[in-house]
């Protein structure tokens, strides 16, 4: 099955002219098959969208705004950072938020962000269905209402939770829909589209024969695009994206994002930082089951290391003995190759899915690499200005649904 998603994965990031030069006779059989399927897909969707606009499907709605984040393609977007940046700061402001995700690959994502928002009052929920399981956290915890009484002042609403506001208390006050585009059976006050900078939308083919989840044209529900991996990049590239996007609609206030290494902790003791400097001039294998490998591997190269390897699995691919004697069998011939011994990096997801499962890597260290989400500045666009739009999009979606 993973040899299979390689390969299904390398056709949706093949551009149609290259298929003869890059694709194997094997991939190349997948096409038809493959062509028929995402036909089928795209005629299944505008029927979805249509059946909840003629209001034959139905679409919850939460006591408490709402902010998507999501992507039109699969994996290596920087939702799940993204969604713990906003966290971080809607818990700053004096807001409870809550995080519905759905939970995939053993809820890898949902671990990373306990671990990361432990002792900050933030609740994750995980569950398939969002609705339900925000239902359990807003009986549990109660909510505040942004237009109790007509009021929807949310500066003011949030200023009076940050000072401790006794009626407030632990009470949820937004929601946040982590992968929660194509979510659309739940509301959403606010939606912010991650796009990946560096493979944007790969064959522009629906799935499974290309990586979108849905055309292009989707971006117009959109009310924030933020293209992620800007550092990655050239300028020119981002700037190609950021046309294309505006193709679908003007009017899109476009963010660049990052991810910013932090530091390292020993996968054997998670209480252990290094600097990042302190993979500088070593041997380093970047073992990842991510949606988006390269921009890791990148990551890792630019902190200095003398060779980078990489062994990259499907997104959220669960490893089983077998992998672990293929990463064994990798680290032995980069030994052997440079006479000395190589490291192995792996991401939080990576670890959070299955820790366990990294001891079984001895004598070779296993180093955790920890990041953040940072917006970019770009052409008079900063974090500020991303949080005031942000904030602005919450207020406007506050008065018309409440």
């Amino acid at each position: 099955m993973e040899k299979l998603r390689k390969m299904v994965n390398h056709i949706a990031y093949t551009p149609p002219q290259d298929r003869f030069h890059t694709l194997s006779t094997l991939q190349l059989s997948l096409i038809p098959l493959l062509s028929l399927a995402s036909t089928l897909y795209g005629v299944a969707l505008p029927l979805r969208h249509r059946l909840y606009q003629l209001g034959l499907l139905h679409k919850d709605r939460l006591p408490v705004p709402v902010i998507s984040v999501g992507n039109l393609t699969w994996g290596g977007n920087g939702k799940t950072p993204m969604v713990e940046f906003l966290a971080l700061w809607l818990a700053a402001a004096g807001i409870s938020p809550l995080i519905l995700t759905r939970g995939y690959g053993d809820a890898d994502e949902a671990k990373m962000l306990q671990r990361h928002l432990y002792g900050i009052p933030v609740k994750i929920g995980v569950g398939a269905n969002r609705a339900v399981t925000a239902a359990s956290f807003l009986k549990r915890y109660g909510h505040i209402s942004p237009c109790k009484h007509g009021n929807t002042d949310l500066d003011r609403l949030f200023s009076d939770n940050k000072k401790g506001n006794s009626s407030y208390c632990d009470q949820i006050g937004v929601a946040i829909l982590d992968d929660g585009m194509q979510h659309i059976s739940l509301w959403r006050d606010v939606e912010i589209v991650m796009v990946n900078a560096m493979i944007p939308w790969g064959n522009h083919q629906l799935i499974p024969l290309g990586p979108l989840r849905e055309p292009l044209t989707a971006l117009a529900r959109a009310d924030i695009v933020v293209i992620h991996h800007a550092d990655l990049v050239s300028e020119k590239d981002v700037e190609a994206i950021a046309s294309e996007i505006r193709t679908v609609k003007n009017s899109f206030p476009i963010f660049l994002s990052r991810l910013a290494p932090l530091y390292f902790l020993k996968a054997r003791n998670m209480s252990h930082k290094l600097a990042l400097m302190d993979i500088c001039n070593t041997l380093v294998l970047c073992v990842s089951a991510i949606g988006s490998a390269e921009s890791f591997v990148e990551t890792i190269k630019k902190l200095g290391p003398t060779y980078v390897d990489q062994l990259g699995f499907s997104d959220h691919h669960l490893f089983q003995a077998k992998d672990i004697d293929m990463i064994r069998m990798r680290l032995r011939n980069l030994q052997s190759e440079f006479s000395m011994k190589p490291i192995v990096v792996v991401t939080e997801k990576d670890y959070d899915r299955a820790p366990e499962v990294l001891t079984y890597l001895d004598p070779y260290e296993v180093l955790v690499l920890c990041s953040c989400l940072q917006i970019l500045p770009h052409k008079g666009s900063t974090e500020e200005t991303f949080k005031k739009c942000l904030w602005q999009h919450l207020e406007v979606g506050c008065k018309l649904q409440f």
